[in-house]
């Protein structure tokens, strides 16, 4: 055999035997891509996405949008021509697994933590989104969580409300655990609580709970890597009681992202006129009851997707402008929200056509 021949030849089972491996070898990653985008002024799976009842309403236009980004199963094992090809995809993200799944955590454990994130999202924006158009919420601190095996299990439930911790009163969420942390492991803490079948039936009758009852625990010591303290074994929450019915219909998406969004449909819905002037709108972010905007991940696939969809703004979290701004989509306005406030006040500008000095993020 003519060494060109043989030189090619073992070139091409080279070539052969490395795709091959690559087909074969597992990588420690993940990919993110683009996910769907959902006007929270229209209606998904037919049905309105935002129904307020028991308040009068208004009629909106144009598209105030969410984001989603969709992401590989937690016991997906990518190989390495596929992480090749997401690496040099433009519309992709190769991460690695840990930043989707921290700690080993399951596609089950996963899917319920977005669950749960998304529907303290959907109770942060309506609260927002009425503080703005000074609307009175009832608010106060629940049991969130309790670990299992922990000392708090079969003392305290989901829905407790906590009124005080050793007789002083609890007004925010992370005043429990600052109370509780004052002892040292191994003493005990006491719990001023509402049960929470109680406290269902006081809303139930449209009446305030008034019967508390004390509930004594023995505090352990924490087990992370952190220093050494005293936890019961709870994690606390805000519940909210409304004056008019407020529901999100939107199945199949989870995590706190859309936060900021929802705020801003239920605002419009709630006040005469367009908030967009019938401008495509889109956006991301985290929202907590006092309007401040967060950050998330995956804004630039968020940022993609949205354009795909015909969005010409996207309103983008303060500490994700930078990573979005890096790569933005060609005709994609991008918008720098601190606050709900902030939106609103980009949003007047949008509409009335004078865009000038909308706070556009920039590529540090």
């Amino acid at each position: 055999m003519p060494r060109r021949t043989a030189t090619m030849l073992a070139s091409t089972l080279m070539l052969i035997a490395l795709l091959c491996a690559g087909v074969l070898i597992p990588v420690p990653y993940a990919e993110m891509s683009p996910g769907p985008t959902v006007n929270t002024l229209g209606e998904h799976g037919g049905e309105p996405v935002l129904q307020i009842s028991g308040r009068k309403t208004y009629a909106t236009s144009g598209h105030l949008n969410m984001t989603t980004v969709r992401v590989t199963s937690a016991d997906y094992r990518m190989n390495l021509v596929e992480a090749v090809y997401g690496w040099l995809a433009h519309d992709n993200k190769v991460v690695p697994h840990d930043t989707l799944y921290p700690d080993g955590k399951t596609e089950e454990e996963s899917t319920q933590e977005n669950a749960e994130e998304f529907s303290q999202s959907q109770e942060s924006a309506k609260v927002a989104a009425l503080k703005e158009l000074d609307v009175p919420v009832q608010s106060w601190v629940i049991v969130s969580t309790v670990v299992k095996g922990s000392p708090a299990e079969d003392r305290l439930h989901a829905g407790d409300v906590i009124k005080a911790v050793d007789g002083t009163a609890v007004k925010e969420p992370a005043d429990v655990a600052k109370l509780v942390t004052k002892h040292k492991p191994g003493e005990d803490v006491v719990f001023t609580i509402v049960p929470a079948k109680e406290q269902a039936a006081a809303e139930k009758a449209n009446r305030t709970a008034t019967r508390t009852q004390d509930v004594k625990i023995t505090t352990a010591a924490s087990d992370d890597s952190g220093e050494k303290r005293a936890i019961v074994g709870i994690s606390a929450g805000t519940d909210h009681t409304f004056p008019f019915a407020i529901d999100i219909k939107l199945a199949d998406v989870g995590g706190p992202s859309a936060g900021l969004m929802f705020a801003l449909g239920i605002y419009d819905k709630l006040t005469p006129g367009s908030l967009t002037g019938g401008k495509f709108v889109a956006g991301t972010g985290t929202i907590d009851d006092n309007g401040k905007v967060g950050p998330i991940g995956g804004v630039e696939m968020k940022t993609v997707g949205a354009r795909d969809k015909g969005a010409q703004y996207f309103l983008t979290p303060a500490d994700n402008c930078a990573a979005a701004a890096k790569d933005t989509p060609s005709g994609l306005t991008l918008i720098k929200v601190n606050t709900i406030d902030d939106a609103l006040g980009a949003l007047k500008d949008i509409r009335s056509g004078d865009t000038a000095d909308l706070p556009k993020c920039t590529v540090k």
